[in-house]
């Protein structure tokens, strides 16, 4: 094996994995860092963090805009277009709203974000698109894509690990509105760069067309009206939210006996 065989990574490899355990390393090693500090030095923390991230963003695509390789991979697709890189898909639009929620400490859009953004950087880091998998990490555009996913994933759960955000299912009205708002906002979004020719074939969120996602497909049958299709994933996303809740809900239940036990 060679050394540019060595760092081929695929979601789930040894080299996938090895990157990721370092990525929630530095997660643990952050929330332990911040354990005591003040709020506002902890959103300080995430709101850079994921501003950093944004800046990375951009020069990895930049990088993907001269990758000749890429071009070529994706030319039957229409190749690179900037309007269509933008962060708006739905696991990096969280690195626009993790700070404002923080530094606002606006809630349901901290619950969008801690629901949304690890479950958006997983699907993209499961299942990669064309170009992305099966590569060197050692690319520029392989280097960018899977350090901001791991990224939005940790600075997603640092809401949680830092104190800001704890799942309630008191939240799940406000979050299934936040959701249906952002997912709105986007499909605006989509339409007028559609209209305008900037980009013909925006889809972020997959709120204009299916692109052969086979769930997707399946609620297009039932709803074959743009955006509304989506409204059947809604269900599923608060069932996810649920299951989640219902852990921490659990678990505070079982530590909060635990506590009292050692007092007795």
């Amino acid at each position: 094996m060679n050394q540019s065989d060595f760092w081929i990574i695929r979601p789930f490899n040894p080299v996938f994995c090895g990157a990721f355990a370092l990525f929630i390393l530095l997660l643990i090693a952050a929330s332990l860092l911040m354990r005591g500090r003040s709020d506002r030095a902890k959103r300080a923390v995430i709101a850079v963090a994921c501003i950093l991230t944004l800046i990375g963003f951009f020069v990895y695509k930049y990088f993907l805009s001269i990758d000749a390789e890429y071009d070529v991979i994706t030319k039957g697709m229409g190749g690179f277009n900037w309007w269509g890189e933008l962060p708006l898909q739905l696991c990096n639009i969280n690195m626009i709203l993790i700070p404002i929620a923080v530094l606002l400490n606006k809630r349901p859009l901290m619950s969008f974000c801690f629901f949304l953004g690890p479950l958006g950087a997983m699907m993209a880091l499961a299942m990669p698109c064309n170009g992305f998998d099966g590569y060197s990490l050692l690319l520029p555009r392989m280097l960018g894509y899977y350090g901001t996913h791991f990224m939005i994933v940790i600075e997603a759960l640092s809401l949680a690990t830092f104190g800001f955000y704890r799942p309630k299912f008191r939240d799940l009205p406000k979050t299934c509105f936040t959701i249906f708002f952002v997912t709105l906002a986007v499909f605006c979004i989509n339409m007028l760069l559609r209209v305008t020719g900037l980009h013909p074939k925006a889809n972020y969120f997959y709120s204009v067309e299916t692109e052969g996602n086979f769930l997707l497909e399946i609620f297009h049958k039932w709803i074959p009206v743009p955006f509304l299709y989506l409204l059947p994933s809604f269900v599923i996303i608060g069932v996810y939210a649920s299951v989640i809740i219902l852990g921490f809900t659990l678990a505070e239940r079982i530590g909060g006996r635990k506590r009292e036990t050692v007092s007795v």
